[in-house]
């Protein structure tokens, strides 16, 4: 088709007259693009677009195949939802930074080749960066630092792969890696972009970056980062490493591992985030089995996945905006005051929790059983163990301490009516899909063959979620929520950023002082002399130099204290610059 319309440049472009447009104009707007984005992605047909050549290399902007749609489906029907819940908002940098966000992922999922693949996966972290910043308190400025640091140091990771792959390969075009699919044989390069694929996808020990900043960033702004970075990360990795056996026990031990940490959690969006671990594990593993009905499974789930995730941080995220509260040990009797917020939330509860008739139940299952197809019982077990510890704690700890509970006598009302009503499409899409998954299962990448409402797996799985409640109400009083910090590994970076600052800040400074005190005593009168005397060297060039240096020294300690109030400034200008370096060294390596 001639008629091909980008969604990306829907999004990216169309972020740029927001702050020029107020009132009702603006939140059309805002509803406008989506919806045209939506259009765009129905109207698509299988094809490449966007064929050139860079730096003698192919280079393909746009490539569309069944993969590609189910995620650009997902995604803008998301974006749609995002923006009506964010409709009450007067800052137009979130919006913008929304838009930017969201056409970056659809950049992603439509890249046909690296180059293009990775100018949309920085953008994609520096707009996200954005919505944590955008809170404007300490604890989120720290932690949009954090962000930052992370996944400029993935995105360095997966341009060394990409070079290094493409120089053994001799082609950027984004594709299926051969040692992928034969478990063997992979380059250093390949292992670099596996490397950066998962850092986004959370995969542990890499996934400290999202329980950190997703707590933190603002209402609305968690809502569009629980939707697009981690399940981007599941696209590019069943694009190009499907039945890499490596995914399988990962996946497996994310789905655990978020389940584990959860038990710990006291803040109520930090325990969402670590289910976005655990979930986006059963992507993860079914990309690894790789058979036609587990990359099915992966893709489907991802995009139920994003809508109830949505919908249980809306749900959190409406509790934040109208008490200021967020720690469960805070909060209680909310149901009085707020009972479409808690009916709202539940349906994502139920969904996430794989009830009958609702949209987790009609995805994941299909991974267990692709699983169980594959005769990997170790691996089933595992799953079905975390889809219990899910209900456990996002569809009943949650909601209990939130919503029930001890009554705080907190001051609440429902949310602003966009809010709701945002909330409200959601959960009627978690439903739609759990009683009629068919219009899904055909947007997915290959024919379905399964039936996910046999009498046998409705009863397994009734009798795992009533048995899953029967314990929490024996065992409510070891669930009790407790005010304390679980530690994670992010651990590790945060210790060494401070042995870093205290060896700037102390022995470094030291070490500068002594050699400016030096250059001034010594070598700087030794030198004009020897210039006096006549010498016949040329010391104009040595003096400048070492006078610039002397003055550097001698000012440095200014400058490093100057640097704690000037940080986002300075940090800013290092990842543009660092962003031009990159560019710079791949053109300079492909040459």
């Amino acid at each position: 088709m001639t008629d091909f319309i980008h969604p990306a440049l829907l999004f990216i472009p169309g972020a740029l007259p927001i702050p020029f447009l107020s009132g009702s104009v603006r939140k059309a707007y805002l509803l406008l693009i989506p919806a045209l984005a939506i259009l765009a992605v129905l109207a698509m047909e299988p094809g490449s677009y966007g064929e050139a050549r860079f730096i003698g290399q192919e280079i393909l902007i746009a490539k569309v195949d069944k993969l590609s749609i189910v995620f650009a489906t997902v995604f803008t029907i998301m974006a749609l939802i995002g923006m009506v819940y964010a409709l009450h908002l007067t800052d137009a940098g979130q919006h913008v930074a929304a838009f930017v966000y969201v056409g970056s992922a659809l950049g992603v999922v439509f890249a046909g080749d690296y180059l293009t693949l990775y100018l949309f996966w920085e953008g994609m972290a520096f707009a996200s960066a954005y919505l944590v910043f955008a809170q404007r308190d300490g604890p989120a400025i720290r932690a949009g630092f954090r962000y930052l640091m992370v996944h400029i140091a993935g995105g360095v990771v997966l341009l060394g792969g990409i070079i290094s792959h493409g120089l053994a390969t001799g082609s950027l075009l984004f594709g299926p890696i051969a040692g992928g699919l034969t478990n063997g044989g992979m380059e250093v390069g390949d292992y670099l972009i596996l490397s950066g694929f998962i850092l986004n996808a959370a995969v542990p020990p890499l996934n400290a970056w999202l329980t950190d900043a997703y707590p933190e960033a603002t209402v609305t702004g968690a809502v569009f980062m629980s939707a697009f970075t981690t399940k981007t990360a599941v696209y590019v990795l069943a694009r190009a490493f499907p039945g890499t056996e490596l995914l399988v026990w990962l996946g497996t031990i994310m789905a655990l591992y978020g389940v584990i940490y959860a038990v710990l959690e006291n803040d109520c969006r930090r325990l969402l985030a670590y289910h976005i671990v655990s979930q986006v594990g059963y992507m993860i593993a079914g990309i690894g089995i790789g058979t036609e009905m587990a990359v099915n499974g992966a893709a489907s789930h991802a995009f139920a996945h994003i809508l109830y995730k949505a919908l249980l941080f809306m749900g959190a995220g409406a509790v934040i905006y109208v008490t200021g509260r967020r720690k469960l040990t805070e909060l209680g009797g909310l149901y009085k005051t707020m009972p479409l917020t808690v009916a709202l939330y539940m349906v994502g509860a139920f969904a996430i929790s794989a009830f009958p008739f609702f949209s987790g139940f009609v995805t994941k299952s299909m991974v267990i059983a692709a699983a169980g197809a594959d005769h990997r019982a170790l691996v089933v077990l595992a799953l079905t163990m975390a889809s219990s510890g899910t209900f456990l704690h996002t569809g009943l700890k949650l909601p209990y301490y939130m919503f029930f509970g001890t009554d705080r006598k907190l001051e609440a009302r429902e949310p602003p009516r966009n809010m709701l009503i945002a909330m409200g499409m959601a959960a009627v899409l978690c439903i739609a899909i759990g009683v009629f998954p068919q219009p899904l299962y055909a947007l997915l990448p290959y024919p379905v063959d399964f039936e996910p409402y046999t009498g046998l797996h409705v009863m397994e799985s009734l009798g795992l979620l009533m048995f899953t409640a029967l314990g929490f109400v024996l065992f409510l009083w070891a669930l009790d929520p407790e005010k304390t910090i679980s530690l994670d590994t992010d651990w590790f970076y945060r210790k060494g950023a401070q042995a870093f600052m205290w060896l700037a800040e102390r022995p470094l400074a030291r070490y500068e002082q002594s050699v400016s005190n030096v250059s001034e005593t010594a070598a700087l009168p030794l030198l004009h002399g020897a210039a006096r005397a006549g010498l016949r060297l040329d010391l104009a060039g040595v003096d400048a130099v070492v006078n610039g240096i002397a003055h550097s020294i001698l000012h440095g300690g200014g400058r490093l204290r100057r640097l704690q109030t000037g940080v986002v400034t300075h940090y800013v200008l290092a990842m543009v610059v660092g962003l031009i370096a990159a560019t710079a060294v791949f053109v300079v390596a492909w040459r």
